[in-house]
């Protein structure tokens, strides 16, 4: 009987592993491979997401920025922030998940984020998320209080995972 042995890949098959990251990490790799979006301000907490020693994506959960969404009974947050910086297979959606679960585990029963309309939304899909349709955009500077607004003010798609679709 002769066994064939196949060539190893000469590509390294590195798993991809989450780890905490500090906020200002996490901002400083936003800064450098988002292609719309400044850091946000603040945080309840952030995970990284590694290719061997090699981060290759963060993800930033704080408060909702809407504030009907902050003042909600349902105890809520948001992922205010999701960067990668290669296309690598499943860091995106492994990152979504990550947030999520940590989310749960602390007591959150809504995780919500928003996308462009033009982008898929399949990593959220895949990691639990549902498209709650599209919001109505638009700038938050307001007469009584300006703001300048460094970030895309076209509508964007929602998406939420609850406690019960989890």
């Amino acid at each position: 009987m002769t066994v064939k042995v196949t060539p190893e890949r000469t590509k390294k098959n590195t798993a991809l592993q989450i780890k905490p990251i500090t906020l200002r990490e996490a901002k400083a790799f936003i800064r450098s491979h988002h292609r719309h979006h400044t850091p946000p301000r603040g945080w309840r907490f952030g995970a990284a997401v590694y290719e061997g020693s090699r981060i290759v994506g963060v993800a930033i959960a704080g408060n909702p920025v809407a504030r009907k969404l902050s003042k909600s009974p349902v105890p809520t947050i948001e992922i205010t922030r999701h960067c990668l910086s290669t296309r690598t297979p499943n860091a995106a959606s492994k990152l979504y998940g990550a947030i999520r679960r940590a989310a749960f585990a602390l007591g959150y029963k809504r995780v919500v984020t928003y996308t462009l309309a033009t982008e898929s939304g399949h990593s959220l899909r895949v990691s639990g998320f549902v498209d709650d349709g599209l919001t109505r955009g638009g700038s938050w500077d307001r007469p009584s209080r300006h703001r300048s607004d460094p970030n895309p003010t076209e509508p964007k798609r929602r998406w939420v995972s609850t406690v019960k679709n989890a």
